[in-house]
Order: structure tokens, then sequence, then C-alpha cells
């Protein structure tokens, strides 16, 4: 399955966990549309939904979609970073993974873990269908530099690429990002422990401690998926934000936000927005633009 059909079976998936009471591809698609633009400002239309799945899950050929920026906001729905992430990271569900077993024997006899010694051979068993053995003769310089078993069989899964790194979303620590993590159990970002705000939205973690200044906080499921804050203000109307939005003020600047709740920045409760708020610190009203 190409990733971008696999792509749009994911989005539906999803679609159909989280609008259990729509049953039709419309129904997701309508929810999808209005879920894309209520959190991200971002556009897509029911129609086009509706294209992208008959193509990928009900016809099974390759979707239409050539805007790098659909793909990544598509990826970010699901709870990747963009469609590169995707790409390097997803595996069909129920799909069976390709994997590789290793079995490590120095001459036939037990060794405890961490010795080492001379004439290692490395005998790889492939559990796939193709079931031929292969055989590796340890180089040279691990012989002779004394290297452990341990040793031996991660620099044996980096030559033979066995698949020992993380399939899941990056991990945060101290700022930075990882995409892969030797021997880590990868997971979703909505199922890490932790979450901390990053000025915009709420960033999934695993470490309870980022770096001095960042506030960890238990992850919140829903505030994960749907608290942002509007970064775009002048997109906003009377017609697409009224009833929609929560603002706070603090010191004579004022924010929008995509729920309610608290501003993460400065602890105020949010208020819902009004034609008066919006009118004076965002975008228009409706009936301006209409005249204009």
């Amino acid at each position: 399955m190409s990733k971008k059909k696999l792509l749009i079976s994911e989005v539906f998936r999803k679609a159909q966990e989280e609008f259990p009471n729509k049953n039709t591809k419309s129904g997701w698609s309508s929810e999808l549309s209005d879920y894309f633009y209520k959190r991200w400002k971002f556009l897509i239309n029911e129609r086009t939904f509706v294209r992208y799945y008959n193509a990928s899950i009900r016809d099974d050929r390759e979707p239409d979609i050539v805007d790098k920026e659909i793909l990544d906001k598509l990826s970010e729905y699901i709870g990747y970073e963009n469609f590169a992430e995707f790409s390097r990271t997803s595996i069909k569900k129920d799909e069976e993974a390709s994997t590789t077993t290793v079995k490590v024997d120095i001459d036939n006899e037990d060794v405890p873990l961490g010795a080492s010694g001379p004439n290692v051979t490395v005998n790889i068993t492939n559990t796939n269908s193709n079931e031929n053995n292969q055989h590796f003769k340890v180089p040279d310089f691990i012989k002779q530099n004394g290297m452990g078993i341990i040793e031996m069989a991660l620099i044996l899964c980096l030559v033979t690429g066995n698949v020992m790194f993380s399939n899941g979303k990056k991990e945060e620590s101290n700022g930075s990002s990882f995409h892969l993590g030797f021997m880590s159990g990868g997971k979703p970002a909505i199922e890490k422990k932790y979450m901390y705000w990053d000025g915009e939205r709420y960033i999934a973690t695993d470490s309870s401690y980022i770096r001095p200044g960042i506030n960890i906080v238990a992850m919140n499921q829903h505030k994960y998926l749907y608290f942002q804050k509007i970064m775009k203000k002048d997109t906003l109307t009377e017609e697409n934000a009224l009833g929609r939005t929560w603002y706070s003020k603090y010191n004579s600047v004022v924010e929008f936000f995509t729920e309610d709740g608290v501003d993460p920045e400065n602890g105020r409760e949010l208020r819902k927005s009004t034609p008066f708020i919006i009118y004076k610190y965002a975008g228009q009203p409706k009936d301006s633009i209409d005249v204009e």
C-alpha cells in the first residue's frame, strides 16, 4: 500500500473513532473539515475528503494529493509531525512486519553476557517466508578489541539493518527531537505521560523535565488534541470565531484560543470571544466584510 493511501486510511480510521455518531464517509468528511478549520484554520472542504476516501478506500487507488501542506496536516492529525515522518515510521496495522532473529553462538557453547573471545560466528535466522540461513564472520577488529556479546549484537543490528529502532513519534529530551531511539518502544504522542506548552500548542513528552522554564504537566488528551493558540488573529471574523473561540487579555495584549480553559502563559481564565473583542483585537465583523 502506498504511503498516501495508508495515510488516508489512517485519517478515516481515527475519524471513525473520534466521531462515533457518524457512520458514513460524508459524515466523517464533514467532521474532519470542521476539525481542521477549527484546530489549524486550515481549509479542506468536505467534498475533498470524500474524494480522498473514494480513491484510497473505496477504489483502492492513489489519491490525487499533490499539496505537501495537506499531506503534512493529515499526518499531524494522526499524531505525526509531518508527512515525511509518517512515511518513515508508519507500518500498516494488522500487517506482519518483516523481522529478523539474531542468534549468537560462540564455539557452540554458552558464554556469559559481556564475554569475548576468538572464532566468533554469528548466525542470522530470517523468520520470513524465505528461510535462508545466512552466516556472517565477525570482523577481525571486533575480536581483536575484545568486544563482548552485547557490543557485537549492537553492531550486528546496524550492519544487517535489523529493525530495533522506535517506530513511533519523536521523543523530546532537553529541547531536542530524536526521530530514532535505539531499542526504544516507540508509541504515539497521545499515549505519552506528560506535555508542555510551546507557545502555540501542547507538545507530548515522556520526560518529566525538559529544561528550566518549561512547565511539564500531566497529559490531557483533550487539551493536547484541541487546545491551541490562534496565531493568525487577522483571519478571525464574527462568522468563523463567534462561539468557537476564547480569549485572554493581559497587559493590553489579547490572545485567542480554540478551546476554553486557562491561558498557559499567564494563568488567566479564558473568556468567550464577543463581537466587540473580535472586531477590536482580531479581524473584522462579517457585515464589514460584506460591505467591502
